[in-house]
């Protein structure tokens, strides 16, 4: 289930403001809101970035909050508000916690977001680390993988052209039940697997039209992608997946400010260099972040990668 183009580099942004981890949010972001977060959308839906992405997490316990933070915008919600805003661009849940919500749940919402947006979504999945939130919710922690199992061949069959539910697993008997509307793509949205450990690999490449890692470093790749590719073809699936990657942080130009060691800056084909490597490996959409202090340097890197970067990765 092919979704970007072969003969490039994609490339897709996560958004600022709706997930504020200390780990990678902006000083600015903490005073931004609503309008922040479409001005962005809009200049990627604008500028041919081909996804634009949103987090999930239901609860931040007091442990995790420091490093976390405990701004996580709802994905269905933020998703479905930004595609009234924006024509063309992609939506990608990066990742959900699908096995804290019922499979019968998840594929309604998904469902009629593919359907507004006029076959935009694509519905990335993960099994999720913050124990307190399965507690809170009833889902054992301990066996997050299996049920992610499950819960992923239900929604593969939930979203699928049928109207009506024929689902038997271990935990999950759905039958009987019709819902509509049906997503607008065929035979139904992309999935794709977030994780890089081997029970996240072998779940990519065998129950996933696509792998989202999770920020490994650049020489753990191309063993990474081997192996899903070997699991793809052992499990006798044709169809590649879509393999992504988790960039650097980048700045185009010279910056004027301290932007840190580990980020890319510098003119527009010296990052396009660097981020053709990834394409080398097997890489079919690099995830971008822009060092910035302000909404408006977002869009202007942005607008700067789109012009002097984005018309380099090509093959």
């Amino acid at each position: 289930m092919r979704v970007l183009p072969r003969d490039r580099l994609s490339y897709g942004i996560q958004l600022p403001v709706q997930s504020q981890s200390t780990l990678y949010a902006e000083s600015w972001e903490a005073g931004a809101g609503p309008a922040d977060l479409v001005a962005v959308a809009r200049a990627a839906d604008r500028l041919g970035f081909a996804y634009v992405a949103t987090c999930d997490h239901v609860g931040v316990p007091r442990r995790l909050a420091a490093a976390m933070g405990t701004v996580w915008y709802d994905p269905v919600a933020t998703l479905a508000y930004l595609a009234a805003a924006t024509e063309r661009v992609r939506l990608l849940s990066h990742v959900a916690v699908v096995v804290l919500r019922h499979p019968l749940l998840t594929a309604k919402q998904y469902a009629t977001l593919d359907r507004l947006s006029g076959g935009r979504l694509i519905l990335g999945v993960g099994a999720g680390h913050v124990a307190e939130e399965f507690a809170a919710l009833g889902v054992d922690f301990d066996r997050r993988g299996t049920l992610l199992d499950e819960t992923v061949d239900a929604l593969k069959a939930g979203l699928g052209p049928e109207e009506f539910w024929e689902f038997h697993g271990e935990r999950l008997d759905v039958s009987g039940l019709g819902q509509a509307p049906r997503p607008a793509q065929l035979p139904r949205p992309p999935l794709w697997v977030g994780g890089s450990s081997p029970a996240a690999l072998r779940r990519a490449a065998v129950r996933g039209d696509g792998w989202l890692p999770q920020g490994d470093p650049r020489d753990r790749l191309p063993e990474l992608i081997a192996r899903l590719r070997a699991l793809r073809e052992r499990a006798g699936i044709a169809e590649p997946a879509e393999i992504g990657a988790i960039a650097e942080p980048c700045y185009v130009g010279a910056p004027r400010w301290r932007v840190g060691r580990r980020t890319l800056a510098g003119p527009g084909e010296r990052i396009a260099e660097s981020l053709r490597a990834y394409r080398a490996m097997g890489v079919d959409q690099v995830q971008v972040r822009f060092r910035s202090r302000d909404r408006g340097e977002l869009t202007d890197q942005m607008a700067a990668f789109a012009a002097e970067v984005a018309p380099h990765l090509t093959d």
